[in-house]
C-alpha cells in the first residue's frame, strides 16, 4: 500500500478518459447552472418583496426585467431590441442628469 492516490485515468484509454472529462464538465456546467439558478431566484424574490425607495433603484429593477425580455426576443426581432436599447439609452442619460 503506498500513501500516494492512484490516478486511475492513467490507466483508462484515450477515449474512456475524454468520455470521463466530458462527465466531469457537465457535472460542473449543471452546478453552476443550478446555482446561478438559485441566485436568480432569491434576486427576484427580493425584487418583489422590497419595494424600490428611489427613482435609480426602480431603474435597477425595469434594466433586469428588460433585459429578461431582450433575452427572449428573436433575432430577427430588431425593432423591439432597439427600443430595449433606446431605454437604456434614457435611463444612462437621465441619472447622469439628476
Amino acid at each position: 500500500m503506498t500513501e500516494h492516490p492512484v490516478d486511475l485515468d492513467k490507466h483508462r484509454g484515450m477515449a474512456a478518459q475524454k468520455a470521463t472529462e466530458l462527465r466531469r464538465a457537465l457535472a460542473e456546467v449543471e452546478a453552476n447552472v443550478r446555482e446561478l439558478r438559485e441566485r436568480e431566484a432569491d434576486l427576484e424574490n427580493r425584487m418583489l418583496t422590497v419595494p424600490a425607495a428611489s427613482w435609480p433603484e426602480a431603474a435597477t429593477k425595469a434594466r433586469y426585467l428588460l433585459n429578461l425580455y431582450a433575452a427572449s426576443l428573436p433575432v430577427e426581432d430588431t425593432r423591439h431590441r432597439a427600443l430595449v436599447a433606446a431605454l437604456f439609452d434614457d435611463f444612462v442619460r437621465l441619472s447622469e442628469e439628476g
